[in-house]
């Protein structure tokens, strides 16, 4: 590869990827750019590509300055995206889907278990040395709970399959319902929420989805069901979720993303039925070093065939 190649970087970059793509290109840190728009301007057409992550995205701005080429996604989520822009300057993007599917519904399961047996708190309980006076309060059972799942893809598969381990009866909701699953299919969210002991949302984020975790569908999960969200924080009324714990109204959540990342709203903090993680579902050695490989495997294809590997989607 010609290590004269150039591409944007557009945000920060997990240090393994940064050293990985700097033995092949030369990387330009766009985000150190005082005067970002100027920068674009004046140096469009001289970068063959860029690449960035999921919670960085890529705007309409950067695609126009490339007018052919490829951006390079490091995370499966393509929401901050503009993919209408990509298609306009006819520049091709890729992402790393599939090889997180297993973390990231390992987390999610890890979160069900961790909300609903009050892990993290007993833990608290342990380490703060009150077992000896006062005993821990009792839990909620996961076997043989019902499971509904808000997205039935390739991570809410990887879910409902870890689900056969504990016995539960599992339910989806997705824009259409897919033949060649035998889990049922719930057309209504809130029919969904009603049903479930617990909801785990694990669909794609963007405009199409956002809050469509609602006050509604939370007052329908009712006080004995928890919330798991491994997607995007987009999807839920982070406002709506404050309240609902707050005033009871769902049992509790387990959360690894949220609409402000790295801010957690306060009333979502210091409380013993909410677990919450610092966006780690996919955060394994194993499965990052898999993700920054397809980001470099990506941009080899491209370079050399003209077509990337796995388009979003």
């Amino acid at each position: 590869m010609d290590t004269q190649t150039h591409l944007l970087q557009i945000g920060p970059l997990p240090p393994g990827l940064e050293q990985l793509l700097q033995t092949q290109y030369r990387l330009h840190p766009l985000w150190k750019e005082a005067d970002r728009a100027g920068f674009l301007a004046e140096h469009a057409g001289q970068f063959a590509g860029g690449v960035t992550m999921s919670r960085h995205g890529c705007s309409a701005d950067i695609f126009a300055s490339l007018k052919g080429g490829v951006v390079a996604c490091f995370g499966v989520g393509y929401d901050g995206i503009d993919l209408n822009a990509a298609a306009q300057y006819d520049v091709q993007v890729s992402t790393t889907p599939n090889v997180l599917n297993d973390c990231v519904a390992d987390c999610a399961f890890g979160l069900i278990l961790a909300t609903a047996r009050q892990l993290v708190a007993a833990d608290r309980h342990v380490q703060a040395g009150r077992w000896a006076s006062q005993a821990f309060p009792l839990a909620s059972r996961v076997s043989g709970k019902r499971l509904g799942i808000v997205g039935l893809g390739r991570i809410g598969a990887a879910i409902a399959r870890r689900s056969s381990g504990f016995d539960m009866d599992v339910r989806y909701y997705g824009r259409h319902p897919q033949a060649e699953v035998a889990y049922g299919y719930e057309p209504d969210l809130h029919a969904l929420a009603r049903w479930a002991d617990f909801l785990v949302v694990a669909c794609r984020g963007g405009a199409d989805t956002r809050h469509l975790i609602s006050g509604s569908v939370l007052e329908a999960l009712g006080p004995q069901g928890f919330l798991v969200n491994i997607a995007r924080g987009s999807v839920i009324d982070e406002d709506a979720l404050v309240e609902a714990i707050a005033k009871n109204r769902i049992a509790g959540a387990g959360l690894d993303v949220y609409a402000q990342e790295p801010q957690v709203p306060p009333g979502l903090l210091n409380n013993d039925r909410v677990v919450a993680l610092p966006h780690i579902a996919a955060s394994t050695r194993e499965t990052r070093a898999a993700m920054e490989q397809l980001v470099a495997d990506n941009l080899h294809s491209f370079f050399t065939t003209g077509r990337i590997i796995t388009p979003p989607g």
